[in-house]
């Protein structure tokens, strides 16, 4: 946001809140004064379209969507899940960005759990899960990949994960 549209913004929110409180707008003649109620403090100003993605995600979060009723997922396990992962942004509806990979319409994805066949997020993340049940994982760059870019997932990016166990082995 430019300097200019701020400060556009603070002027709009000081004469609605004016306007509000039963003031006359500061263009408008003064009237005799009267007793006016006493006017709430003033809200701190709300910026809208920040370029900043929002505070980092800096632990994983397990969201249960659906808690399953079959196997429990464990460590050593082959476990059989579909996916789809969206880059993390806080301020984006449900904290989602870019989708970035789905295995809906394909395959379901196969891997053995604690193994570090995927992601260290993932190993953590899936762990616990009974089958029929769905996860929301968000999953900080740490537990993900890191520095490095991967496709379409720019370096130190947060990711989410909708996860839906159909199978433990």
């Amino acid at each position: 946001m430019t300097r200019g549209s701020v400060l556009f913004a603070f002027l709009f929110a000081a004469a609605t809140l004016a306007q509000a409180a039963g003031q006359a707008p500061a263009a408008a003649p003064a009237a005799a004064p009267a007793p006016a109620p006493a006017a709430p403090a003033p809200a701190a100003p709300v910026v809208v379209g920040s370029a900043q993605p929002g505070p980092a995600a800096d632990a994983l979060i397990v969201n249960d969507v659906k808690v399953g009723t079959g196997k429990e997922a464990a460590a050593g396990n082959a476990v059989r899940v579909n996916y789809t992962g969206w880059l993390y942004r806080p301020l984006a509806k449900n904290q989602r960005g870019k989708k970035f990979d789905s295995s809906i319409g394909r395959e379901p994805l196969e891997f053995t759990l604690g193994k570090g066949q995927v992601i260290k997020g993932w190993d953590q993340g899936v762990q616990g899960m009974k089958v029929g049940g769905k996860r929301i994982l968000i999953i900080p760059a740490e537990l993900a990949y890191g520095s490095r870019s991967a496709g379409e997932i720019p370096p130190n990016s947060a990711l989410t994960f909708e996860v839906d166990l159909i199978e433990v082995k």
